[in-house]
């Protein structure tokens, strides 16, 4: 096993929908971080996103040589995972199978699958291996978790993976215990909200956040299924077009025309009873969820963590904390570091910790 400070370098690519994030690290630590831009028009030439992998894996080498990165120094490129088959938790070698996938959209189109894909492309001419780490199709569900309540529709773990595990592991350490011997519940709070169990470190359940669970500041939530039935067959809408309603236009943007948290607060602030009104209602939502997820764990839970974006709201972390205190210790983790968790994820391969997990290997769940 490698020294666990041996200096490894690992080049760490994040693809979002107009631009990439691209950061150099040596073991803990940051030596470069830097963001390609892409316009839209830019992207409009691209039948799909997996056709934007060589634009994408030219920009991130013009900027990491700008940055004087030496490729030679390397020892690894790590991508965000995408939407894959669903599989257990950990970091996945990029083969050829994965590649397949990604490159099909297996699972819908989405920008993080480039995250492989650019990886992958830039680390075989380098003999290098290309690592993602906890892709958002993580799924570590009990079997009695994958039932809705109707045979033809069963509940997906599809969950802000990346954050949570990493996450999960600062809480851990904190507790002063092994993952793998804590009960957590973990809230990203972000655009999109996911609320996890995590079961001796295992993901055993999650509300989908663009189907379930409290609404966000963009996406809707469980909604009452009768009524949403109604409102399919309304005439108001197309499929499409309610499902971004869903997705990219429910939530807190629906009531209050605005996705930003600290807008909302600064209306409610200045005597908005709506916004005041919304802002605890989705702080009421959220807290529910957790009070499901405890459910979960039987009561037993070491801690809730509060993480993401919307945790540096004090005002929405103590609406939260107010009706979730009784359930266990709430740690708060303001922000994320994706960048920060893909390399670790990859160090820990690098350093021993743990082993790659093979994609083509990894066997599918079901009930």
């Amino acid at each position: 096993m490698a020294d666990a400070r041996s200096g490894l370098r690992v080049l760490v690519i994040n693809p979002g929908s107009t631009s990439t994030k691209v950061a150099v690290y040596e073991d803990d630590r940051p030596l470069f971080a830097g963001k390609v831009d892409h316009p839209a028009e830019e992207l409009a030439a691209y039948g799909s996103i997996a056709g934007q992998a060589e634009l994408r894996r030219r920009a991130v080498l013009d900027l990491i040589e700008r940055a004087g990165v030496d490729p030679a120094g390397l020892k690894a490129v790590v991508g965000r995972g995408g939407l894959l088959k669903p599989l257990p938790s950990g970091t996945y070698a990029v083969d050829e199978a994965m590649v397949a996938d990604l490159g099909r959209g297996e699972r819908g189109e989405h920008a993080a699958n480039l995250g492989g894909l650019v990886a992958r492309e830039i680390a075989a001419p380098l003999g290098l291996p290309s690592y993602v780490v906890d892709p958002v199709s993580v799924d570590e569900f009990e079997p009695l978790a994958r039932l809705s309540g109707l045979p033809e529709i069963e509940r997906q773990s599809l969950l802000h993976a990346l954050n949570i595990k990493a996450e999960a592991r600062r809480a851990a350490a904190e507790i002063g215990r092994p993952l793998n011997q804590c009960n957590l519940i973990v809230a990203h709070l972000g655009g999109g909200i996911s609320v996890c169990p995590l079961a001796k470190g295992r993901m055993v359940d999650v509300n989908n956040a663009n189907e379930e669970g409290p609404f966000s500041p963009e996406r809707a939530g469980g909604l009452p299924s009768a009524s949403l039935v109604r409102l399919c067959f309304s005439g108001r809408y197309d499929q499409a077009g309610l499902l971004r309603r869903l997705t990219a236009g429910g939530g807190m943007v629906s009531y209050l025309g605005t996705n930003d948290c600290q807008v909302a607060e600064e209306r409610a602030g200045g005597g908005e009873a709506r916004a005041a009104l919304v802002l605890e209602a989705m702080a009421y939502q959220v807290a529910k969820e957790i009070g499901a997820m405890a459910t979960v764990l039987f009561g037993r839970v070491d801690a809730v963590v509060l993480a993401g974006g919307l945790a540096r709201s004090k005002h929405l972390v103590n609406l939260i904390k107010a009706r979730i205190s009784f359930i266990a210790p709430v740690l708060v983790y303001p922000g994320e570091d994706e960048l920060a968790a893909l390399a670790a994820g990859a160090r820990r391969v690098l350093t021993g910790e743990e082993p790659a997990k093979s994609y083509t290997d990894a066997t599918t769940p079901g009930v």
